[in-house]
């Protein structure tokens, strides 16, 4: 019989539950913030299986980065049509 390859769903929640005692540690609205992360990776699960990294937490890292940057690059579009909203009303 073949080997029984674990889920990315599966990977990413054991290796949150590796962090708990550190999630425990953090303030409330840390912990919030800390769960939005590996939600955030989970966004990603086909990719990171298809990767299958040697070390799981880089694909999960990586996934929370690539979240994150997509959320910047929200924020600075938005922050430049309110800009140019404004110049146009100023004038």
């Amino acid at each position: 019989m073949g080997r029984t390859v674990p889920t990315f769903t599966n990977i990413i929640d054991q290796e949150a539950e590796s962090w708990s005692k550190f999630r425990r540690g953090l303030r409330k609205e840390d912990q919030e913030v800390f769960d939005e992360l590996f939600r955030a990776a989970k966004l990603h699960l086909a990719e990171n299986f298809y990767a299958m990294r040697t070390v799981p937490f880089e694909s999960i890292i990586m996934s929370i980065a690539l979240e994150q940057a997509k959320r910047l690059k929200e924020l600075e579009r938005r922050i430049g049509q309110l800009e140019r909203t404004q110049q146009k009303a100023e004038r």
